[in-house]
């Protein structure tokens, strides 16, 4: 595993104790980090995080993470040993939402398919009968 990559897990174990543990927001929902991106040259990190609830509750969220944003990173400077301590940006990741939403798609398909199926297999025996 490269430095890059240490640093990267380090952040993002560290942000994820920092969050659930020590940050008493009110505002702040069920959080769960889905990956920390850093770039190159380690000054910048993007946070991307993924919250349970509806939209209000992810807007609290967001407002809650980004007012806590300074005190997150003084305790991610104290707990990481960088030279400089990233620049943070919390972003929210939607792939969860997104991906449930073609799962809830794909299962509205097959059970369409299976009414037809049954409908045709129907139509059949009737059809036989009358005959």
């Amino acid at each position: 595993m490269s430095r890059h990559d240490r640093i990267i897990e380090a952040l993002k174990k560290e942000l994820s104790i920092i969050i659930h543990d020590e940050i008493k927001d009110p505002r702040l929902g069920f959080v769960t980090l889905t990956k920390v991106e850093l770039a190159p040259d380690k000054r910048f990190a993007k946070i991307l995080y993924s919250v349970l609830g509806k939209e209000e509750e992810r807007k609290k969220t967001k407002e809650a993470l980004d007012s806590s944003l300074g005190y997150i990173r003084k305790l991610v400077g104290e707990r990481v040993k960088l030279r400089f301590v990233p620049e943070l940006l919390f972003s929210e990741d939607r792939s969860l939402e997104y991906s449930s939403r073609i799962e809830e798609i794909i299962n509205e398909i097959k059970e369409d398919a299976a009414k037809e199926k049954n409908e045709l297999k129907k139509n059949r025996r009737t059809n036989k009968k009358s005959r």
